[in-house]
């Protein structure tokens, strides 16, 4: 039964999926309070709402913010330290980033939450060979993986304690407006706009890209009718060989340019299959992928142009 949702905190919400989620919050009549990183020039992207509260304060101080008059629904975690390159093994920082994971649940508890939504990572499951379900077995290998992982089941133990539903989301490929600048999309996008030619690994892997948008809507489906305890892989559900996807994206982008595939080796253990099977999700909240990978690369070049 879906559970009305009036009020929501997020941190973490200033990168792609968390300002569309943000926006798909405020257009389904909640009220946001936008926990960001303080001076974040990032915090101009979030939407000029009367129904948007934005609250600067770092991942390592939430404690601050108990009895700060803030009180909500529910509770979505997307703010995590070094998520891309080396600092994915810095196993210092990711060890804080777990710890960041329970005192997210603590502020929630202290807001009133009965919700608490994490952002997983496919990164939790390692090398995989078929489509990653809920309950597929995991073998992190990044410390980022086995921090996520660790956060994930941390946070349900806890919201267990303070009688809070949990819900995992584990993200394996998202894309769209203000992706990040060392994003496969992103490095395609300016190497083609700027008329250069890519160079690029075989991708002969199988992968699931979903647009932020699509992205924001299966969150704030969660939000309204996730399974207690649930962990839902999120992506299209209709995986395709990575050199489909980047054909296309040149397609669109810069028809006449040359495209360097197996110019660079795979990355050292390298998962092959990246595809997220999406059907508990679907079912337990009716969410569907609306936008097609096309459309969505239409989009980023369309906001490129202004």
């Amino acid at each position: 039964m879906p559970r009305k949702i009036k009020s929501v905190i997020l941190t973490g919400c200033t990168g792609g999926i968390g300002v569309a989620l943000v926006n798909e919050c405020v257009r389904r009549g909640m009220e946001v309070w936008a926990v960001c990183r303080p001076q974040s020039a990032r915090i101009a992207h979030l939407p000029q709402s009367a129904s948007v509260h934005v609250v600067e304060c770092d991942i390592a101080d939430y404690a601050s913010l108990h009895g700060a008059g803030i009180a909500a629904d529910a509770f979505v975690h997307f703010a995590w330290e070094k998520t891309f390159g080396a600092g994915r093994d810095d196993l210092d920082c990711q060890l804080k980033n777990v710890q960041y994971t329970l005192d997210a649940v603590r502020l929630a508890r202290a807001c009133g939450c009965k919700v608490f939504v994490g952002a997983g990572s496919q990164a939790e499951y390692g090398i995989k060979s078929e489509p990653l379900r809920g309950d597929t077995p995991v073998e992190p290998q990044s410390g980022y993986g086995i921090a996520k992982y660790a956060a994930g089941k941390f946070s349900r133990n806890l919201c267990a304690q303070y009688g809070i539903r949990h819900c995992w989301v584990r993200i394996v490929s998202a894309f769209g407006l203000r992706d990040g600048k060392n994003t496969l999309i992103s490095y395609l996008l300016d190497t083609l706009l700027s008329g250069g030619t890519p160079e690029l690994t075989p991708c002969g892997q199988v992968w699931d890209y979903l647009y932020f948008t699509d992205a924001a809507r299966a969150f704030a489906s969660v939000l309204e009718k996730g399974r207690d305890g649930a962990v839902y892989p999120l992506g299209s559900g209709m995986p395709r060989k990575l050199k489909e996807y980047v054909c296309a994206l040149r397609d669109l982008a810069a028809p006449q340019a040359e495209l360097k595939f197996g110019a660079k080796e795979y990355y050292p253990h390298q998962p092959m299959v990246l595809a997220a099977d999406i059907s508990e999700l679907t079912a337990d909240t009716g969410w569907a992928p609306e936008m097609s990978f096309e459309d969505g690369i239409r989009e980023m070049l369309k906001a490129r142009e202004v």
